[in-house]
């Protein structure tokens, strides 16, 4: 990883969107993008939008099933990073409660 890694991971958390992507996989290790358009009531062009920049950044990673495409956090994450995102999930709840609500209440139609 690049040595502006810690630039690049905050600034990605500094996003609301890109942050709930990032605590939503965090909470549930792989989800695919019609998942995410429900938890977060966005278009599935914007959340693919955050979801190539995350991937870029190599944050998270992707495989193929089918005509579907699951994204789960990057396994090489540095410790930290893991560590930061398990604790603001923990310890913040509330911030991200509404969309995780609305991922467990909805049936994902990938499978």
């Amino acid at each position: 990883m690049p040595d502006s890694f810690p630039l690049l991971f905050f600034k990605s958390l500094a996003d609301d969107t890109r942050l709930k992507i990032l605590l939503l996989l965090t909470k549930e290790q792989e989800l695919c993008v019609c998942d995410l358009t429900t938890a977060l009531a966005l278009s599935q062009p914007k959340i693919s939008r955050h979801l190539a920049l995350l991937k870029q950044q190599e944050l998270i990673t992707s495989r193929r099933q089918g005509q579907w495409v699951f994204y789960s956090l990057n396994q090489s994450l540095p410790q930290w990073c893991t560590t930061t995102l398990q604790e603001c999930l923990a310890k913040h709840q509330g911030y991200a409660a509404n969309a995780l609500a609305m991922l467990t209440r909805s049936t994902s139609g990938c499978l």
